[in-house]
């Protein structure tokens, strides 16, 4: 692999968020890989994104990952892509992933500090976010 990918959409860079998140307890779960093909389905920013190459965009993001240093890698792509205004958007999909399967693991909670403060998000900001998709995600 390159030692610097080229760029990316921005709608690539969401989906490399989401699945950051969900490797980042080494283990991708039917329910988070549910999530983010409805999210992608679903959301208004994925507007005219061929969902066909999801599963291509998820794997580019997985080999990236797999370098040395991936995950600042990834990071570095997404700050690169993304406009400012969609870093909040960016960490609500990766939240969303996170509380998909009904549990946060430490790994889990640990990466999302480090995409909130890689995206520069103010720490009162994200924690309405937090709140927020874990009140989506509430189950009876």
């Amino acid at each position: 692999m390159a030692d610097k990918p080229g760029p990316i959409s921005p709608q690539n860079a969401l989906i490399y968020v989401m699945v950051v998140m969900s490797a980042a307890d080494s283990d991708m779960t039917d329910r988070e890989l549910r999530a983010i093909g409805e999210i992608v389905r679903l959301l208004p920013v994925f507007e005219g994104f061929d969902q066909t190459r999801l599963v291509e965009v998820s794997r580019q993001c997985a080999e990236i990952l797999s370098d040395v240093n991936g995950l600042d890698t990834v990071m570095r792509l997404v700050r690169e892509v993304l406009p400012e205004r969609l870093f909040e958007t960016a960490y609500a999909l990766a939240c969303d992933v996170a509380v998909a399967d009904g549990h946060l693991e430490q790994e889990e909670l640990r990466l999302l500090d480090l995409i909130r403060e890689g995206l520069g998000l103010d720490r009162l900001n994200a924690v309405a976010i937090e709140r927020g998709c874990r009140a989506h995600y509430m189950r009876l």
